[in-house]
């Protein structure tokens, strides 16, 4: 948006680790919608929240449509009639989600975890359910922000349209914001290219944790970046095993690099494997800021820009394979009136080894270049440039 200042995080020098978490049956162990809100709305039946998400995606199916679309439809359809569509109302239903045991304490705990260690942890949301539900949880203050489906609320605060639509297709885009410090939704600044060295959450510091299908493009690239893609499933589910059949093939498919209970409590697997991986960060972190001190380092120790102009321009003409390529090559490097002999050397090599140079040696431009670079020789020159001199010389006369 033209004129728009946004606020944007930099990188500081304390390492950062990015905790981003799906949030139905990953912080809570039903979709936020089926624990209240549905019942409220749904016609009295056998299986209320299944007839819901029968209507929906149906819907979806039916009319090409987006599922999360689908639901924020028919939830504000259901309402007509029965509640005002509200962003109050959604977040009091939002207050009455259930979390995962421990989930309340986790984001201190593991906050303060990080700052024993030197670490800065940010929690992240980035869901596909409904932002203004997220919004009424006791934990919604914990996280740094919350990418969630949401809607758009006129002047009276009732649900219109929506605003946001969070799938598993796009959820990959608030990874890089996180990384970048790019938060806002609307900064196209996401899109900027940063060095190495001034990303402020490398992918490598990052945890994603999700329960399904619908996290797997985010489980992917977390992992193919080095960070660390959590698989979490119910602990309370009675078949343990039908509990752990979708980390399961997460894991055999390389989606995920760990899998654990969704118990956060302290002491926890997973708690055990968060502190970990921030034990980890600690000492890695310390080898990355040594690797990008010494390539700062180097490059600061390069040669002065002009000279490497110069000898890339040489590289090029070493490895042209055209002759209007080879005669653009020549025009730049004839402006150069400063030469070292082994510079001189190396392009006399290339107009005998490069047949494309050696055709039109005695193009107008390319024989005024080489005869200048014989000049600067001299005579104080060895027997095998004085061959090269000479093969040359031949090829001007033939």
């Amino acid at each position: 948006m033209p004129g728009t200042t946004f606020k944007r995080e930099k990188k500081t020098d304390k390492p950062v680790i990015a905790l981003c978490y799906d949030f139905d049956k990953t912080l809570s162990p039903d979709d936020m919608q089926a624990q209240g809100y549905i019942q409220t709305v749904q016609p009295e039946g056998s299986d209320v929240i299944g007839d819901f998400w029968r209507e929906s995606n149906n819907r979806a199916a039916a009319n090409n449509m987006d599922k999360n679309l689908a639901y924020m439809y028919t939830m504000k359809k259901k309402a007509r009639g029965q509640i005002v569509f509200t962003k109050e109302k959604l977040a009091d239903y939002g207050s009455k989600v259930a979390l995962f045991r421990g989930v309340k304490d986790w984001f201190k705990r593991i906050r303060d975890y990080g700052a024993e260690k030197g670490i800065i942890i940010e929690h992240y949301i980035i869901s596909s359910g409904l932002k203004e539900m997220i919004e009424g949880t006791s934990i919604a203050k914990e996280f740094k922000e919350l990418y969630a489906t949401s809607f758009y609320f006129d002047e009276d605060g009732v649900a219109v349209w929506p605003a946001q639509v969070v799938n598993y297709t796009n959820k990959t885009q608030f990874l890089f914001r996180i990384s970048k410090g790019v938060l806002d939704v609307n900064d196209d600044a996401v899109n900027d290219s940063f060095a190495p060295d001034e990303i402020r959450v490398p992918f490598r510091n990052m945890v994603y944790l999700g329960d399904s299908d619908t996290d797997i493009p985010c489980m992917k690239l977390v992992n193919s970046q080095g960070g660390y893609s959590v698989g979490v499933f119910n602990p309370d589910e009675k078949d343990e095993l039908k509990a752990k059949n979708k980390v399961y093939k997460m894991m055999r498919d390389n989606r995920i690099s760990y899998f654990a209970p969704a118990d956060y409590s302290e002491g926890s697997e997973l708690d055990e494997l968060v502190k970990l991986i921030i034990d980890k960060t600690v000492y890695n972190e310390k080898l990355y800021e040594k690797k990008y001190n010494n390539q700062k380092e180097a490059i600061e120790q390069a040669k002065p820009k002009e000279e490497q102009e110069k000898l890339d321009l040489i590289n090029s003409l070493e490895s042209s394979g055209s002759f209007k390529n080879t005669h653009a090559i020549v025009e730049k490097l004839s402006k150069y009136t400063s030469w070292k002999y082994e510079e001189l050397e190396d392009l006399l090599e290339i107009a005998l080894e490069n047949t494309q140079v050696w055709h039109i040696l005695n193009d107008p431009d390319i024989k005024k270049f080489y005869q200048y670079l014989i000049e600067q020789l001299g005579s104080n020159i060895d027997e095998l440039i004085r061959d090269k001199v000479e093969n040359i010389q031949q090829k001007f006369e033939s």
